[in-house]
């Protein structure tokens, strides 16, 4: 019984330590990102930076993980800075279609570069061995948490 409470506590820990380095991390590039810009939009511009294709709304809530009123709040708001496009869905017209424009695209890279030196600075410090040797673990139990 004692050795069970003891893991628990063990496991209890491990994700008070997780969810304390994400608000950690999302501080300091809060205040690294070029004005007007959020975590969330740089996650967007990220995602449809990477994709070949474009992408609706409930497609990117998915991605994400949020819901669909959340990632159409940071559409509306990419969309009136100009970083994205969205247009009807010629084949379904209750359906959107969301692609990154040139101007999201500088955005990205721009915002990109404003939170480089505060991540190299945390592996610096961290020691990239160490890093890589996470980063596996980081992504499996993400997969784990996303099932």
């Amino acid at each position: 019984m004692m050795k069970s409470t003891s893991n628990n506590l063990a496991h209890l820990i491990l994700f008070s330590e997780i969810t304390t380095i994400d608000q950690l991390i999302r501080t300091q590039i809060s205040k690294s990102l070029p004005e007007g810009m959020a975590i969330s939009h740089l996650s967007v511009l990220n995602h449809l930076a990477s994709m070949q294709n474009e992408k609706t709304p409930m497609q990117l809530a998915k991605s994400f993980h949020v819901t669909k009123g959340a990632i159409t709040n940071t559409l509306s708001k990419l969309e009136n800075s100009g970083y994205i496009h969205i247009r009807p869905d010629w084949n379904d017209a209750r359906r959107k279609q969301v692609t990154i424009s040139k101007t999201g695209i500088e955005a990205q890279r721009a915002a990109i570069d404003s939170i480089t030196p505060v991540l190299t600075k945390v592996i610096n410090k961290l020691g990239k061995e160490k890093a890589d040797s996470v980063l596996p673990i980081i992504r499996e139990l993400r997969h784990i948490l996303s099932e």
